[in-house]
């Protein structure tokens, strides 16, 4: 019978020890495999959580390979702050705006650019209100006028509405400001072909401004006409 010694003790507890460790599991916020057929990476290849490279220690990463993970970044909002409308194909108009989603947000400027079809038309017909949404598009396009929609809108002494540099609150709760929100969003992703073209001026028809005689018309729509 073999004697057991303390050294043969000392021994067998220190092989014991080392079986225990290498079957080990790591646990923590990455997943990761077991590698031991690959080669073990340098520690400055995989840096400690705050950037550095350990210094101190043993490397307990040298058999350990991080699983990367599929990352979905989102797209950036776009200006409407709505998502993209993909071109319908729709009968009419009407039939367009029965179908633009009513509950999106609206950003600044496109807030800004369905008040001037709220206030300037609501009570036109909806190719009156596509007009007059391109208008303010067209402006905000030419080198002539401001380059965005809220200060094209805002400019002194081109839309009535306007008071002090502010624009009033629509009444958020009507129809009529549904469909000026859809207009909007219609004429900003050129929806809908507006007669109108390249508009940049227009007024009521039961006025007759000074300017007026020295432009061309390009087309009446209810009760506005409007210029290049």
């Amino acid at each position: 019978m073999a004697r057991f010694t303390p050294r043969a003790g000392a021994f067998a507890a220190a092989a014991f020890l080392i079986a225990l460790g290498s079957g080990t599991g790591l646990s923590g916020a990455f997943a990761q495999d077991r590698m031991t057929s690959l080669p073990a990476p340098s520690a400055s290849a995989l840096p400690e959580p705050d950037g550095s490279a350990a210094d101190t220690g043993p490397d307990i990463r040298q058999d350990i390979r991080f699983v990367s993970e599929t990352v979905v970044q989102p797209l950036p909002a776009s200006d409407t702050g709505m998502a993209p409308v993909a071109r319908i194909d729709a009968p009419s108009l009407d039939a367009l705006v029965a179908r633009i989603p009513a509950e999106d947000a609206l950003s600044a400027e496109m807030t800004c650019l369905a008040q001037a079809v709220y206030f300037e038309a609501r009570g036109e017909p909806l190719h009156g209100q596509l007009a007059v949404a391109r208008v303010v598009i067209n402006r905000a396009a030419s080198p002539r006028f401001p380059d965005d929609y809220c200060a094209v809108v805002k400019q002194p002494g081109q839309f009535s509405f306007v008071r002090g540099g502010a624009i009033p609150a629509p009444n958020a709760s009507t129809l009529a400001w549904s469909r000026a929100k859809a207009i909007a969003r219609i004429a900003h992703q050129d929806l809908w072909d507006s007669q109108v073209g390249e508009s940049l001026f227009f007024h009521a028809s039961h006025v007759r401004p000074s300017w007026a005689g020295r432009r061309a018309s390009v087309a009446r729509i209810s009760r506005h006409i409007f210029y290049k």
